[in-house]
């Protein structure tokens, strides 16, 4: 089998792991979410503005504090929405999944397993 149908392979045997369907899941979820697009949209819009009032060469300060005062509420809203917080969940365990299988590539090529910083792991930091 050349390597690029191997890829392939391992590429579609990860999609099939329970961690990437519960990834995708988590973001379905977060996508279909109407509250949550809405602030993310509203967070995306004052954030744009406030970047623009810190561009001007005379700033309104209170229009400032205004803004930084909404995005930190809406900031909170979007942390605390349990669907955002799920789909963080899973890419976290995804990108430790996936940092797996990428150090098993990388010990299989070279022989050495990659820094894991547990330096019980390769001695490495001795």
């Amino acid at each position: 089998m050349e390597i690029m149908e191997l890829a392939a392979e391992l590429g579609r045997k990860i999609k099939e792991d329970p961690r990437i369907k519960a990834m995708n899941e988590a973001q379905a979820a977060y996508e279909t979410d109407r509250e949550l697009q809405t602030l993310l949209t509203e967070y995306n819009a004052q954030s744009a503005a406030l970047t623009q009032e810190y561009q001007k060469s005379e700033k309104d300060a209170e229009f400032i504090k205004v803004i930084e005062a909404r995005i930190n509420e809406l900031y909170h809203q979007i942390s605390d929405n349990p669907k955002m917080a799920a789909l963080q969940q899973a890419q976290e365990v995804v990108n430790a999944f996936m940092a797996e299988v990428n150090g098993e590539i990388t010990y299989q090529i070279t022989g050495e397993r990659p820094c894991t910083h547990d330096c019980s792991t390769c001695h490495g930091c001795h």
